[in-house]
């Protein structure tokens, strides 16, 4: 397992209790109550790091590399219900936007999302997470299809951003996000939109459009990242630490602004660290909210979102 840098008092004091569990099998000594001792301390630590977290620290833990990624929450919510669909119909098929139908009891979804790798290969695969124009068309395609045949959208946002070279903005990269919001907003199906890791700028706006809208704890939703801030304000990434808290981007930042619905609160030490118990409170959100709109008529579903987004913003002095 991969440590973080503020997570390395905690790697010391595991790295001690392998140890001493070691010496007591391959010994006749008993150390049993330095075990203990050691297990107490390292609960101790692990309580003040998770529970006084930066806004940076939180940013790390969004990217680290063991934690879930789309397909992983797919696959484990849905299992074999789960039928990829591919294509935007138009030009290619963008890997690094996934999508289709699964199941999860009895109820079917249309499950959309950015996908990223796991090392170098499936990561130049997946576009590192950006998405190309043909991805948030085919993403819109299967939110059309979805709406077709009255089926609620789960959305699972994790990107860096949409892909910003130049065979992007040929293709329409702009206008590609903004159709993607203007039909979002209108769309005669629930929408639930979960962020799962990284949600920046456009790129995660694109499929972010949502009747209900929640960030996992430990992840970020901003116009910007932190180290692109710095570098535009500062000239350096050196301040990304500063920009992450002038940004107000975590999930609390976000709720207190009212931006969000609410917070999936991830297992303790992030999702990484218990994978199954982040799948499990996932997967009871998305059943959540699906209760909660279900009730409602196409036309009160599109009254309400509009509404909701368009009180955004507004300011009283």
């Amino acid at each position: 397992m991969e440590y973080l840098d503020f997570e390395l008092p905690i790697k010391e004091l595991e790295d001690q209790l392998d140890k001493c569990v070691i010496i007591g099998e391959e010994s006749e000594v008993d150390v049993s109550k330095t075990c203990k001792s050691i297990e107490k301390k390292l609960q101790k630590t692990k309580k003040e790091i998770y529970k006084n977290l930066s806004a940076w620290q939180r940013v790390q833990l969004s990217r680290h590399p063991s934690r879930p990624y789309t397909l992983d929450y797919i696959n484990a919510i849905c299992g074999d219900t789960y039928f990829e669909l591919h294509g935007d119909r138009n030009v290619k098929d963008d890997k690094a936007m996934v999508g289709g139908l699964g199941k999860i009891g009895d109820q079917s979804y249309m499950f959309i999302g950015q996908q990223k790798g796991y090392n170098t290969k499936t990561r130049q695969y997946r576009n590192f997470g950006m998405s190309n124009p043909e991805g948030y068309r085919k993403a819109l395609r299967l939110m059309k299809m979805a709406e077709k045949f009255n089926i609620p959208v789960v959305t699972l946002l994790d990107t860096p951003g949409a892909y910003p070279g130049l065979e992007a903005e040929e293709r329409g990269q702009g206008e590609a996000i903004a159709r993607n919001i203007l039909e979002m907003t209108r769309l005669k199906t629930p929408i639930i939109t979960i962020v799962i890791g990284e949600g920046a700028s456009g790129g995660a706006l694109g499929i972010g459009v949502g009747d209900r809208v929640y960030m996992l704890e430990n992840t970020w939703y901003s116009v910007i990242s932190p180290e692109s801030c710095s570098s535009i304000l500062w000239r350096s990434w050196e301040h990304k630490e500063e920009a992450a808290e002038a940004l107000k981007l975590t999930a609390y930042d976000m709720k207190k602004q009212k931006l969000i619905d609410g917070i999936v609160q991830e297992p303790f030490g992030g999702a990484h660290s218990n994978r199954n118990g982040a799948f499990q409170v996932v997967e009871n959100t998305i059943v959540k909210a699906y209760n909660e709109l279900k009730g409602l008529t196409p036309e009160e579903l599109v009254k309400q979102r509009m509404a909701k987004y368009a009180v955004m913003g507004v300011y009283k002095g």
